[in-house]
């Protein structure tokens, strides 16, 4: 029997543990999902947008917008490219990838380039061309970091708990 030819790919895969371990973000409005990976293709770690730990869900806000930034969420959230990063227990992130379900802020993408991550792997990127992307875009050209987006095949995964 020939083996099996419609499974997934590298991409495809990493791409879909960053996706799904988005959907553990309590945020209401943007969950993201990020896992990196060593250049021989093992999972180093992973994580979401959330609160730091010991910041519980209930008693800090989620809101986007507020009279000052410590009434919004963006004071107090952690990204899932920072929360990958500090994650990670093994030592060196050099010439790891970084697959990310929307594209690094400027202030990952100073935390990607410290850890010695090469390459970044992104699904959307809804913030192209705001002041913030393109300081990401710019650090990640000058550190050469690859940023490429993800190419989406289109393969429908469910997954049934």
């Amino acid at each position: 029997m020939p083996k099996r030819e419609d499974y997934i790919g590298w991409d495809e895969y990493f791409m879909g543990v960053a996706q799904l371990s988005g959907f553990r973000s309590k945020d209401p409005n943007t969950q993201v999902g990020c896992c990196i990976v060593s250049e021989d293709n093992k999972i180093l770690s992973m994580g979401y947008n959330g609160l730091p730990k010991g910041c519980s869900d209930e008693e800090f806000p989620w809101n986007r917008e507020g009279e000052e930034l410590d009434d919004t969420k963006y004071a107090y959230v952690t990204h899932a490219e920072l929360n990958s990063i500090l994650n990670y227990r093994g030592g060196s992130l050099e010439g790891a990838s970084l697959y990310v379900s929307l594209f690094p802020c400027n202030e990952c993408a100073k935390a990607i380039i410290q850890a010695g991550i090469k390459r970044v792997v992104f699904d959307s990127d809804k913030y192209e061309g705001t002041p913030g992307n393109r300081a990401a875009k710019r650090m990640f050209d000058a550190a050469g970091v690859e940023y490429v987006p993800y190419s989406r095949t289109g393969r429908e995964i469910k997954i049934m708990i």
